[in-house]
């Protein structure tokens, strides 16, 4: 709708992948910050900039314009994931992180529910600038709420930490354009469109590999292994349920609304995962929790692959992919706790941002792939492949996830 108002239709895949690239820079300069000075200042940059790309887009008259908010956007919402982490390890002790992060699972579940149905309705209604708008006020009033609790934390740099590191930030900025470049030829479906993916592939795993903590790619026991079931768990999950409206669609006839109910009990079971790994606190290890998750996301992806092939009544999707929901309510939280754990005070932040740059690299990577398998499949095999390429992620995250077990750091004042 919007790029059309704009008269830029041609520029649409660029405006919904730029925050992608601007994101990554976002991390990787939160992390760099956060460590030498601690969140205090950078959230208010961080939520400051955001806002400015919001009214940017809001009042965008180009669609030029439009892409310039987006990267605002990008550049201030992932600085505010990285310093949010650090207050969190900050703030609170050990202890209560699970339940803390259970509590975020829980506040994204209504706006995932309403959001875009709201969003709709005030463009439609009221015009889609005030959806910007209305978001950046929003914003605003949820962090008017945490300004108390800033006021109180030290904002003074860590002596033992040198400059920030303008090769990371370089890296990181590469990494994003691979990633947009993944995401766009991801979306060509021509017949050189995988040989440019899998180069933008390459290009992105040697720029992310100095973001990482050392040992990522190797899977080493502890903090590494952490980070690369990130990376595996949000290319099996999403790289399946964007393609789930679009099974109800063609193979059962379902109208977009109540294709699109399915996410909304995947939604519903998510938040049920994390309210539940909270409760039980460290009664269950973080790599328990997270092998739990994996097995649940590994009966819902495998209920996607079945619907794909013998195509049962819908309701056992929905069922199986409620099951997949609740796994990732049971991962994400604890992986989140893990990397904290294992994080000495002076590497928080590099390793919130490490977690962040990770969750974005396997999402977009996994997609993109998974746009090309679509694309070259043979016809009526389409659905089936791409399940069956996450099913093999899902695999190994099950396999790897034990090696997420580590030893903290010693505890530094």
């Amino acid at each position: 709708m919007v790029s059309e108002l704009l008269e830029g239709e041609r520029y649409f895949a660029l405006a919904f992948a730029a925050p992608i690239a601007s994101g990554m820079l976002g991390m990787v300069a939160a992390g760099e910050i956060t460590d030498r000075w601690g969140p205090k200042h950078l959230l208010h940059i961080a939520v400051a900039v955001f806002c400015i790309g919001l009214v940017i887009c809001g009042s965008a008259m180009t669609m030029q314009m439009l892409i310039g908010g987006r990267i605002l956007q990008g550049v201030g919402g992932g600085a505010i994931t990285v310093a949010l982490y650090v207050l969190i390890a900050r703030a609170y002790p050990g202890h209560l992180h699970s339940k803390i992060f259970a509590l975020f699972a829980t506040a994204w579940v209504i706006p995932a529910m309403v959001g875009p149905w709201l969003a709709g309705l005030i463009a439609v209604h009221i015009g889609w600038r005030w959806v910007f708008s209305g978001v950046a006020i929003l914003v605003i009033a949820a962090f008017a709420g945490i300004i108390p609790s800033l006021r109180s934390m030290s904002s003074e740099r860590d002596p033992e930490l040198g400059p920030i590191s303008v090769k990371r930030l370089a890296l990181a900025g590469l990494t994003g354009l691979a990633v947009i470049s993944m995401n766009l030829l991801g979306n060509l479906h021509s017949s050189w469109s995988l040989a440019g993916l899998l180069l933008a592939l390459v290009v992105a795993l040697v720029a992310i590999r100095p973001l990482l903590p050392k040992g990522t790619f190797t899977i080493r026991k502890g903090l590494p292994a952490t980070m690369m079931t990130r990376i595996f768990v949000t290319g099996a999950f999403f790289g399946v349920e964007v393609y789930l409206p679009y099974l109800l669609r063609e193979d059962y006839q379902l109208t977009p609304d109540r294709a699109g109910l399915i996410l909304t009990a995947s939604a519903l079971c998510w938040s049920i995962g994390s309210w539940l790994q909270g409760k039980l606190g460290e009664k269950v290890s973080n790599s328990r929790c997270i092998t739990v998750g994996a097995l649940a996301g590994s009966v819902a992806i495998g209920t996607a692959l079945a619907t794909a092939i013998f195509h049962p009544p819908v309701i056992v999707l929905v069922c199986g992919w409620a099951v997949g929901g609740f796994g990732m309510g049971m991962i994400f939280p604890r992986q989140n706790v893990n990397m904290l754990a294992l994080s000495a005070k002076s590497e928080q932040g590099f390793n919130s941002s490490a977690m962040t740059v990770a969750d974005s690299l396997g999402n977009a990577g996994a997609t993109a792939i998974g746009g090309v398998i679509f694309a070259m499949a043979a016809t009526g095999m389409g659905f089936i492949s791409v399940f069956g390429f996450s099913m093999i992620l899902i695999l190994i995250l099950i396999v790897i996830s034990p090696r997420t077990k580590g030893i903290a750091p010693a505890v530094q004042d």
